[in-house]
C-alpha cells in the first residue's frame, strides 16, 4: 500500500495510524510495530518513528523500553481534558482577532460554506477537516505566532477526530454552530471571546 503525496509523509503516516486506532484496527494496550507499518506502507522506518513519537506527545499511545509502542487505553476523560486549554487559548485568539475579522471574515465564511456541503452529505471526515480548518484561521487571524504554535502543538485535528468518530460526539450541525460564531466577529460583539470558548467547550465529550 502506497501513500498519496498529499501531506508530509509523517503526517500522512500519523494519519494512517489515527484511523487505525479509530477504526478498532489496534485496540487498547496492542502493540504498534514500526517495522510492520513501513513494509506495509512501503516507506521507512524513520518516518514511522517520527509518526509514532507525535503521537506518543499526544498522549495516543505509550512506549516503554524494549516494549515497543502501545495504543494508550483512552477515555472519554482523557478527550475532554484538552479542551479546556483549547477554550483558554482560542478565546485569547478571538479576543486578538475580532478588529481583524470584523472587517473580513471572508477566511471563515469559506470553511463555513464547506461545513454546509459536508453537513449535507453526512461526511464525517470533511466535517473534521473544516471544523479544524475554521479554528485554525480564527487562532491565525489573532496574528501571534507563539499561540497559533501552541494551538497547533495540541494536535486538535487528531483529537477532533477521535470526539467525533470514537466517541459518536456530534453536534447538530456544525455549519450552523460556526456560523454564529463568524456573525458574532461580523457584529463586533464585545463578548466574542467568551461566545468562542463556550463553543469549544460545548464540544467536548462527557466523561
Amino acid at each position: 500500500m502506497s501513500l498519496p503525496v498529499v501531506h508530509s509523509l509523517r503526517e500522512q503516516i500519523r494519519e494512517h495510524i489515527v484511523e487505525g486506532i479509530v477504526s478498532g484496527r489496534w485496540k487498547p494496550g496492542e502493540r504498534i510495530v514500526e517495522r510492520r507499518i513501513a513494509v506495509e506502507l512501503e516507506v521507512s522506518q524513520t518516518p514511522v518513528r517520527e509518526a509514532l513519537r507525535e503521537l506518543e506527545a499526544l498522549r495516543l499511545i505509550e512506549s516503554a523500553p524494549n516494549k515497543g509502542a502501545r495504543v494508550r487505553n483512552l477515555t472519554a476523560a482523557d478527550l475532554e481534558e484538552i479542551y479546556p486549554v483549547r477554550a483558554g487559548l482560542e478565546q485569547i485568539a478571538a479576543e486578538l482577532a475580532a478588529p481583524r475579522l470584523a472587517e473580513d471574515v471572508s477566511a471563515l465564511e469559506a470553511q463555513v460554506a464547506r461545513l454546509y456541503e459536508a453537513d449535507r452529505a453526512g461526511d464525517s471526515e470533511a466535517q473534521v477537516r473544516h471544523t479544524v480548518a475554521f479554528h485554525r484561521e480564527l487562532v491565525r487571524a489573532a496574528g501571534n505566532s507563539v499561540l497559533l504554535h501552541t494551538w497547533e502543538s495540541l494536535g486538535i485535528g487528531v483529537w477532533t477526530t477521535l470526539a467525533i468518530r470514537w466517541l459518536g460526539t456530534r453536534q447538530q450541525s456544525y455549519a450552523e454552530e460556526h456560523e454564529a460564531v463568524v456573525e458574532a466577529f461580523r457584529r463586533r460583539d464585545a463578548r466574542v471571546g467568551e461566545l468562542v470558548k463556550e463553543h469549544v467547550l460545548g464540544c467536548a465529550p462527557r466523561a
